[in-house]
């Protein structure tokens, strides 16, 4: 027994609990330097497709949801726009919350039958409300269970957290491994994945190896360019409006298998991000790979990949140049692109309404009338008519609609 206790002694006696007097420098401040020069990095601009779709994203500010593999960098990508931007960002990690960190702590007042009862913010979004911008990331979404998935459904669309509104600066981004690799994976549910812009995040075994050397690939963000927002979102609500006219089918499809569902898929929510993202890339200049993962990314491959063709032979003309000199312009000879144009030429008029605006739009409307497609510019010719003010008069350009637009009601002035 008292070997047994010496023994017990003398192996605890191994381990040294007392703390090591300070002689001098810090043991591990050399190692702490060491570790901090290895974290010095620079950036330099390069071609990186899967970079400009994600920058492409954010600057439409339309949530993002990066798909990878764990440990192939999507957290420091967004560090690295973070930091590129000059946002504050903040990182959740979703896996690890309750549904009611996002959907607010009840707090009583002292008079709730009047006051009601406010649901209390967590702290990172007050710390985005008070900044008024940022970048909000939202880390292992597909390790979230699906009741707190539910509880994030009003955060990444009303941006509402408790009681509290994210301000519109604030963008959003998420990231998730796919179910088979991700800790605890569960499919994002069909309502939460709708709400994203879906990339897939890979890794370039060049881009690593030069990034161990100390040099990553710059996140430039697009800059949109003032004068071309006009002509670029007149171009984008013509070519996809003249594109879901064409293709009713794909305006809403949800796949039938829960994989696919909780990935992107085409319904009015979508398009809509697609039609941001088409009109932000008109306006930025942005690259077409860059361009087709986002649109693809927004409705799903399958009716992203007919979209692209669609915009590949369409080649709409710009419609504020049209408008300013309509006699110089040749109507489109195809079906499609006479729509789509004529659609991009009435919402430009829409979105800068002025009379001679107004009556050079007739003149290109007249176009069709000449061409004896009437009836292509029919759906035009009743928008446009609508927009018209009581104390304009009708310009010569209406007669070939003026049928039409008296059994619609469009016209109710009269000539």
């Amino acid at each position: 027994m008292d070997g047994q206790v010496r023994g017990g002694q003398r192996g605890r006696a191994l381990v040294n609990t007392t703390p090591t007097p300070r002689t001098g420098a810090d043991p591990l401040a050399a190692a702490d330097d060491l570790v901090g020069r290895l974290r010095t990095r620079r950036t330099e601009p390069a071609a990186n497709p899967q970079l400009e779709a994600l920058t492409l994203a954010v600057t439409a500010n339309q949530p993002v949801l990066l798909w990878g593999e764990p440990g192939i960098g999507k957290s420091a990508g967004l560090e690295q726009l973070a930091a590129g931007l000059g946002l504050p960002l903040e990182t959740v990690i979703a896996s690890v919350h309750e549904p009611s960190d996002f959907a607010g702590l009840p707090i009583v007042g002292d008079d709730p039958a009047v006051t009601g009862v406010p649901m209390a913010p967590p702290d990172w979004a007050v710390r985005l409300t008070r900044a008024g911008r940022g970048l909000l990331f939202f880390d292992e979404l597909s390790s979230a269970p699906p009741a707190v998935q539910a509880a994030l459904l009003r955060v990444v669309l009303e941006r509402r957290v408790g009681s509290l509104v994210l301000p519109e600066a604030v963008r959003i981004v998420a990231a998730a491994n796919p179910p088979s690799s991700a800790a605890d994976g569960w499919h994002l549910s069909p309502p939460l994945a709708n709400r994203f812009v879906h990339l897939h995040w890979t890794h370039d075994p060049a881009t690593v190896a030069r990034g161990m050397a100390g040099t990553w690939p710059e996140a430039a963000v697009p800059a949109v360019d003032p004068a071309k927002v006009p002509g670029a979102v007149a171009r984008a609500r013509g070519a996809v409006s003249g594109f879901l006219t064409a293709r009713p089918g794909l305006v809403h499809h949800i796949p039938a298998d829960a994989e696919s569902r909780g990935r992107s898929w085409p319904s009015p929510r979508t398009w809509e991000m697609a039609l941001r993202l088409l009109a932000t890339a008109y306006a930025t200049g942005a690259g077409r790979e860059a361009t087709a993962a986002a649109l693809t990314g927004a409705v799903g491959d399958g009716a992203g990949i007919e979209l692209l063709s669609y915009l590949e032979h369409l080649d709409l003309p710009d419609p504020e140049r049209v408008l300013a000199d309509p006699d110089a312009f040749a109507l489109p000879e195809r079906g499609d692109r006479q729509l789509a144009f004529l659609i991009a030429v009435v919402a430009a008029i829409q979105s800068d309404l002025t009379r001679p605006r107004w009556e050079a739009g007739w003149a290109v409307l007249a176009k069709a009338v000449d061409a004896g497609v009437p009836d292509v510019a029919a759906r035009a010719a009743t928008d446009l008519a609508a927009m018209r003010r009581l104390d304009w008069p009708v310009p010569p350009g209406i007669d070939g609609f003026l049928d039409l637009l008296q059994m619609s009601g469009a016209l109710p002035g009269g000539r």
